[in-house]
């Protein structure tokens, strides 16, 4: 036997969920204006049927002769019409009465009662059918009183009809309501439909696109530029991961080249303890030197690096980058000995990450040397990183710090473009900064700024 699992409802979607909103609150408001209208109608008949009333009873008591010192019924012609339906009470003792009544039914009953009172007054009583009566005292001498009775079938005959015929109207309008409210809701949900599909397009294909506010309702506008500032920060945000990504990927070359080398030296031939252990150091400082990119880079973009002030000490800083550069056999990396004490507010995996980047071009371009200078200036440190290489071409120097771009990509030096926007970035980090000096001629000066300790 198998188990029928029950079919899942599907989401009202939000122009039948405006619409049913639409039609339940005319609902409510055609039932309180149906209910209060044939409130109206119902009393209004009833007040025409009492008006009615009032004046055959009052045509009755015309004929009645209360001047002697008991009320009598004068004779007129033609008094059938009166008569009917008609009592006529001398105190209360009945002088007449309709032909077709009771004497002793619950509408003769219901007049004698009426007779009494000696008022105006008017009462309801049903006799298989509903019946109205209104009493008329007569003045005079002797007592008498009138009282006219008229079956209230054709009032709420007329009421039931207007009844009925109000509901069928208001179920009409409720239909009609619900028709043109989904037809607007669907024209006005047009352009969220647009941008759905718009955004379902984007996702797809990526790209720069954004909805705009021309041409769109106030609140479509709204929300269409809440939507393009939400755009940007998530394309803001998937710039800086791919950033951090090639940047990670650019930083991690040089050591992790560094251990490759190493393994296939070691593997070349067997190695004595001593260079096994030497292999195996130059491996763990590369590693170490791998941990302390990613651990760089990582807190610098989730904006931790800030927190950390050092102090570090550049020389030492320098010295430890000089060994673990790789450089051509034809190039020299010369350390000029420190101006002053350079201790920069910052920490030393920074300095080391902003400098290395501009060490390792130098390397690449440069003809025969490299200088790597730092000094303290008073207000902070600078370090100067120098080459005797062709120098940077004026016409590419405003692009030179925008990642990803070279001089001169086919010029033979491996490369993606990222060090120098890398390491400005870094310096920025710690309230420093990298610029070019451009008055330097012979090769490429680099000059990384940094706060003092």
């Amino acid at each position: 036997m198998t188990a029928h699992t029950p079919a899942r409802r599907r989401p009202l979607t939000l122009r039948s969920r405006l619409s049913l909103i639409a039609v339940s609150i005319a609902a409510l408001l055609m039932a309180v204006l149906i209910a209060a209208f044939n409130g109206i109608v119902r009393h209004q008949l009833d007040q025409r049927a009492d008006d009615h009333l009032r004046t055959r009873a009052a045509a009755v008591a015309s004929t009645v002769d209360t001047n002697g010192p008991k009320a009598r019924v004068v004779e007129v012609p033609n008094d059938d019409a009166l008569d009917s339906d008609v009592w006529i009470y001398a105190g209360t003792e009945r002088l007449e009465a309709p032909p077709a009544a009771a004497g002793d039914g619950p509408v003769a009953r219901a007049a004698d009662a009426l007779a009494v009172g000696r008022r105006p007054h008017c009462a309801t009583v049903v006799d298989r059918n509903p019946v109205r009566l209104c009493a008329l005292p007569v003045t005079g001498n002797a007592p008498a009183t009138v009282v006219a009775a008229v079956s209230l079938v054709p009032y709420r005959t007329s009421a039931d009809t207007v009844l009925h015929a109000t509901l069928a109207l208001g179920a009409a309008m409720l239909l009609l309501t619900y028709a043109l409210t989904r037809l607007a809701v669907r024209r006005a949900l047009r352009p969220v439909q647009g941008m759905t599909e718009q955004a379902a397009a984007w996702s797809a294909q990526g790209g720069e696109d954004r909805f705009g506010t021309s041409g769109r309702p106030a609140e479509l506008a709204a929300l269409a530029t809440s939507l393009d500032v939400l755009l940007d920060k998530i394309r803001a945000g998937l710039r800086h991961e791919q950033q951090l990504t090639r940047e990670l990927s650019h930083e991690l070359r040089n050591p992790l080249a560094r251990i490759v080398a190493e393994l296939d030296w070691w593997r070349t031939r067997p190695r004595s303890p001593e260079e096994t252990r030497s292999s195996l150091t130059v491996i763990e400082d590369a590693a170490a030197s791998m941990r302390t990119i990613c651990d760089t880079l990582l807190d610098e973009a989730q904006g931790a690096a800030s927190t950390h002030r050092g102090p570090a000490d550049v020389q030492a800083v320098l010295v430890r980058l000089a060994g673990r550069s790789t450089r051509p056999p034809a190039v020299d990396l010369r350390l000029a000995p420190p101006t002053g004490r350079p201790v920069a507010a910052a920490p030393a995996a920074i300095v080391e990450r902003a400098v290395s980047p501009l060490v390792d071009n130098a390397l690449r371009y440069a003809h025969s040397r490299v200088t790597v200078a730092a000094r303290s200036d008073g207000a902070g440190v600078r370090i100067e990183v120098t080459d005797d290489g062709p120098g940077v071409p004026d016409a590419f120097a405003p692009e030179l710090f925008h990642p990803g771009r070279r001089a001169d990509a086919g010029d033979g030096h491996p490369g993606a473009g990222l060090g120098l926007s890398l390491a400005r970035r870094l310096a920025r980090s710690a309230d420093g900064d990298v610029q070019h000096d451009a008055s330097h001629r012979e090769g490429a000066r680099f000059v990384v700024t940094l706060p003092g300790a």
